[in-house]
């Protein structure tokens, strides 16, 4: 086993998920340094994780992936703000595909912030919806456009929109 990066794990983790939490009053948290023992191999895959992404440290990576985790734990909450892009690949020529498309966005005109449209063929279309609103919303309205025939790609990324982190 290798240490990573000294404190109790779980102790560490509360602190950082306190951390993480939405409060008006937050100031610049201060940095607390923890040990993590792992297997040879599993560091070696992180080391390469680490490389692969260009983070600057281990420190940087672990940051990244705890507020990943806690943002989308956060998310099963329903009144969670939440901002994201939904990433739509379609084909336009899908009868009524674009009117349909426009009519959900039009629905929830609430979380709707705006739209990207590009051209990637003649044929196929890239459309990037920016969301703002409480999480579960976002992912209804998410699941109702890629569910459409036509589309033949969506991805829903969401990020924490109570604070930055």
């Amino acid at each position: 086993m290798k240490s990573l990066i000294a404190a109790d794990v779980p102790s560490a983790a509360k602190r950082i998920a306190r951390r993480l939490a939405p409060s008006s009053s937050r100031k610049m948290s201060e940095i607390v340094r923890f040990s993590v023992s792992l297997e040879d191999d599993l560091l070696e895959q992180f080391d390469r994780y680490c490389q692969q992404q260009q983070f600057a440290t281990r420190s940087e990576a672990i940051r990244q992936l705890l507020r990943d985790k806690l943002t989308k734990e956060a998310w099963h909450g329903e009144s969670k703000d939440a901002a994201g892009t939904l990433t739509l690949v379609y084909d336009h020529h899908r009868p009524q595909l674009r009117d349909q498309l426009m009519h959900v966005q039009h629905d929830h005109h609430d979380l709707v912030v705006s739209t990207l449209h590009a051209h990637l063929t003649h044929d196929i279309c890239l459309e990037v919806i920016v969301l703002r609103g409480p999480s579960r919303r976002l992912q209804q309205v998410a699941a109702q456009l890629t569910g459409l025939k036509g589309i033949f790609k969506g991805e829903l990324v969401m990020a924490n929109a109570d604070s930055a982190h």
